[in-house]
């Protein structure tokens, strides 16, 4: 899990100015991680998208779930305490 997008974000920024791959270059890196994949046998053409709906189902909710957060944290804010 992402705690601190602001470092993520460094992070990457740094890494794209250090890293000068042309397309070529990572299209190459991208061949022979997918050629190194399928020999163990963790995707195929068959499997590839096996598991993306329930990812995406995922991946919503736990964008609701942060968004409901920040909903109530404003309203709770709004509610005297006595």
């Amino acid at each position: 899990m992402i705690k601190n997008k602001n470092k993520l974000d460094e992070f990457f920024r740094k890494l794209d100015a250090e890293e000068k791959l042309s397309h070529k270059e990572a299209l190459a890196i991208y061949d022979a991680l997918h050629k190194e994949a399928v020999s163990l046998g963790a995707i195929n053409s068959e499997n590839i998208l096996d598991g993306l709906e329930v990812d995406l189902r995922i991946a919503r909710t736990m964008g609701r779930l942060k968004h409901g957060r920040k909903a109530n944290k404003k309203d709770s804010s709004k509610v005297r305490r006595r």
